[in-house]
């Protein structure tokens, strides 16, 4: 298992390295310099010159790169040209609504995935079935922003429960928690539906599985045996799946938090491209980079526990 974990964490790191080496490269070969595009194009020869001088922008690329690569690795980003705040400390307070909102969404995702899956899975065929299937296309079909601008009109609007939009922030954790329940609620509607076609794919599979029908033969009903003998195998492809949908609500959430306006990770990336902020524009796609490969790495770990015959086959 140490060994496992130390390749996953190598691949990690790797990868990682080979992310910044892009993400430089792409910023690297805009036309112009990153000091001409972040103030536009009437800014004059001089104040390009001393905002590369300030930004260090006007060194060899290879100690540009260094330079950051140092900030990356010491979490001192620096200071943002554009909001003269530190770009960590920034970076932070989105991560705190953020990280809370992705969380959460999830959560109620997997909370309708797994019953309306395993129900959808056993009751093929039937009405409880073809219901679920319908109410999971609903669920895939309507955007996002769509189902979040409809639960603000259903619940703020016309039943006046939960707030539209604002974060109060964390000084008082029932209002943080509070605002946060639509946006979690549109993130995980979606995610749900996705979520559990495939877990209602996976488990009526298990249930098709020799083993599965000689424990039905032996007197167990079909929700038995699959508790009993199946759910494991039935959870390896859950897990890929979840996986890659946790990093879409990471994408999600950019158009989520503009909708209840909130204060995120999502907001400040769209903000700061239209600012033209490219260190900070920089340093959020390197997050969100990082999280996708540690969600990646967790998954690959959960292999383990689930199947331990994994560890045979890498």
């Amino acid at each position: 298992m140490i060994r496992f974990t130390a390749r996953r964490l190598a691949i990690v790191i790797a990868s990682l390295f080979a992310s910044t080496l892009i993400v430089f490269a792409i910023l690297a070969v805009l036309p112009g310099s990153t000091a001409q595009v972040i103030l536009g194009t009437q800014a004059t020869p001089d104040s390009v010159r001393a905002l590369n001088q300030q930004l260090g922008l006007d060194k060899p690329l290879w100690q540009q790169y260094g330079n950051w690569l140092q900030q990356l690795v010491t979490g001192n980003l620096g200071t943002s040209y554009i909001s003269q705040q530190q770009i960590g400390e920034q970076i932070t307070q989105a991560l705190r609504v953020t990280g809370p909102l992705v969380l959460f969404g999830m959560l109620i995702g997997l909370a309708i995935a797994f019953p309306a899956g395993i129900i959808g899975a056993l009751r093929s065929g039937q009405r409880s079935g073809a219901l679920v299937g319908a109410a999971s296309q609903v669920g895939i079909a309507i955007p996002t922003f769509v189902g979040g601008i409809l639960l603000i009109i259903i619940f703020p609007v016309k039943l006046h429960l939960l707030p539209a939009s604002g974060f109060p922030g964390w000084s008082n954790p029932g209002q943080a928690i509070e605002s946060l329940i639509l946006p979690a609620v549109t993130l995980g509607l979606v995610e749900g539906a996705i979520i559990s076609r495939y877990v209602r794919a996976s488990i009526s599979e298990v249930l098709q599985s020799d083993y599965l029908r000689t424990a039905r033969a032996k007197g167990l009903t079909p929700g038995q045996a699959l508790r009993r003998h199946g759910l494991r195998n039935a959870l390896i492809p859950i897990v890929t799946v979840v996986g890659l949908e946790l990093t879409g609500l990471i994408i999600g959430a950019i158009v989520v938090e503009n909708v209840f306006t909130l204060p995120g990770l999502g907001q400040l990336l769209l903000q700061s491209v239209a600012n033209r902020d490219l260190l900070m524009v920089r340093d959020i796609v390197m997050i969100v980079a990082a999280a996708v490969l540690i969600i990646n790495m967790l998954v690959d770990l959960s292999y383990r526990v689930l199947d331990p015959r994994v560890m045979s086959r890498v």
